[in-house]
């Protein structure tokens, strides 16, 4: 189904069955942890325990250190984006079991209905099902892990992120070299060819 967004454009949400729910709140539950464990201190969406007000007291904290020119990076369509095998293959780094590899796999490729007509999800989460916040951040972790490696301070909160930096001129380096970085990791090929083109 889709579901009208705030700047006016629509977003497909995938609600599943029942029983698809109970299974995915299943998998997820034995996931959370494992995964919990790998994710950046400095992010906070889609993470148990963590909220917006703990996001926003970490980047104070980090602009009273002096890095007072901000980095705001769009993640723009980030859900819609996902380059699915990119992701299952981030995944299957950390989960070996065929099995819950085939099941994570299946739930982002169970498309949605639009018009009361169904249309496959070969790219992006389709959002609505319990696991995907979870997938998200295991994407995203990937920029988390490249922004940590590089020094540089930041803050994230599901696909929102700042990245707070001494001057301006690091901050347009920073911009640059970030946002070549996170469309060469997270978006499809075909995105990838919309922009270019």
């Amino acid at each position: 189904m889709e579901i009208l967004k705030p700047d006016g454009g629509t977003r497909n949400l995938g609600v599943p069955t029942v029983t698809d729910r109970f299974v995915q709140q299943a998998v997820l539950q034995v996931l959370t942890p494992i995964f919990e464990e790998q994710f950046h201190d400095h992010s906070y969406g889609f993470g148990s325990n963590r909220c917006a007000q703990q996001a926003v007291l970490k980047a104070l904290e980090i602009m009273n250190d002096g890095h007072n020119w901000i980095v705001d990076i769009d993640l723009a369509k980030f859900f819609d984006t996902v380059d699915q095998d990119k992701l299952m293959t981030i995944f299957g780094r950390t989960i070996k079991d065929g099995d819950v590899i085939s099941v994570v796999r299946k739930f982002l490729a169970s498309g949605v209905k639009i018009d009361d007509e169904y249309e496959d999800t070969i790219v992006g989460t389709p959002q609505g099902g319990n696991i995907l916040p979870l997938l998200a951040n295991v994407m995203l972790n990937e920029l988390d892990k490249e922004l940590a490696a590089r020094g540089l301070d930041f803050v994230r909160y599901a696909d929102d992120l700042i990245i707070m930096v001494g001057s301006r001129r690091a901050a347009e380096r920073v911009m640059k070299s970030v946002t070549r970085f996170y469309r060469g990791k997270v978006w499809s090929e075909s995105e990838r060819r919309k922009e270019q083109g």
